[in-house]
């Protein structure tokens, strides 16, 4: 396959699925924002913009902190490059470039997806509508992703695809994690608690996992176990990293390949270290850590199968 095109698949995915992220880390913070509370509710409308590191541009755009404004700013607004709006337009770019590569249908899903949401730019959403565009996201994205599973050949496009769609949700899970972890540092409340640990769940689609695995109410402990080192939860970290080594090794490639170096010694780590680990850093220490090792397996790749961007 020509790097162009794999590049093409690769950062189609990404964008996809980052588009689905958004969605879910701004439906946590649209319920959250519903919950009374004593005092400023700033640090929980600060997580989408934590999240993806543009508080300065959401602040020179939009000046003051509000649930509608950050909905506005991160749902169609096309000034912002993390919008879900900017998302789609960039998936939608990357996929006209290697529609050869692509089944019909899953060209269609994305395409059908980018006239609806312009659509929906032309006349605007509000908040008021948050619940129901979240929905709207998350269809098209499984709508995507059956249509790839469905029709496309099982060959190096569909590898591509995966790995774009497993590096960004490895990232959006871990970066999720850590956000919530500081929440729960910073404000020891527990029914808070509760419902910051419940809209997490939500959040990765976790929440029928968690009750199925463990049988009892929520634990931080438990929660952090799930979505980091449990293979049953397909968002979770593990289930992310195997997944991505698994599609390095089917990628034929000859010669030195630090990728797959990088994410076997981290894929051994979370199998055969994974409790220690979290216990003798912390989850802040090992997330971070976690997040740096992610950006060098993605670098890694870029180098190794991609054009650069």
């Amino acid at each position: 396959m020509l790097s162009r095109t794999a590049t093409g698949l690769y950062w189609m995915a990404r964008y996809l699925e980052r588009a689905e992220n958004i969605a879910r880390v701004l439906d946590v913070t649209h319920r959250l924002s519903l919950l009374p509370v004593s005092g400023s509710r700033d640090d929980e409308l600060r997580v989408p913009i934590n999240i993806t590191g543009n508080a300065e541009l959401y602040h020179t755009v939009h000046g003051e902190l509000s649930m509608a404004r950050l909905f506005v700013f991160f749902a169609l607004d096309e000034r912002n490059p993390a919008s879900i709006f900017s998302c789609f337009q960039e998936a939608w770019n990357n996929a006209h470039a290697v529609r050869g590569s692509l089944s019909s249908e899953v060209w269609e899903s994305i395409n059908s997806t980018w006239i609806e949401i312009r659509q929906m730019r032309r006349r605007s959403l509000s908040v008021n509508e948050a619940d129901r565009f979240f929905d709207w996201v998350k269809e098209r994205s499984h709508l995507f992703r059956g249509a790839m599973f469905g029709t496309l050949m099982r060959g190096d496009a569909m590898r591509f695809i995966r790995l774009g769609t497993l590096l960004e949700r490895a990232d959006c899970t871990a970066r999720l994690l850590d956000v919530n972890q500081s929440l729960l540092e910073r404000h020891e409340d527990a029914v808070r608690e509760y419902y910051r640990l419940d809209t997490l769940l939500r959040a990765v689609s976790a929440r029928e996992a968690y009750h199925a695995i463990y049988r009892q109410q929520l634990e931080p402990h438990n929660v952090n176990t799930l979505l980091i080192l449990r293979d049953e939860s397909p968002r979770s970290l593990r289930t992310c990293i195997d997944e991505i080594a698994h599609q390095l090794t089917e990628i034929s490639h000859k010669g030195e390949n630090r990728a797959r170096y990088l994410v076997s010694v981290l894929q051994a780590e979370m199998q055969f270290g994974g409790h220690e680990s979290l216990m003798t850093e912390g989850l802040h220490g090992w997330l971070q850590d976690f997040l740096t090792t992610l950006a060098s397996i993605a670098e890694s790749i870029n180098h190794t199968y991609l054009e650069a961007k």
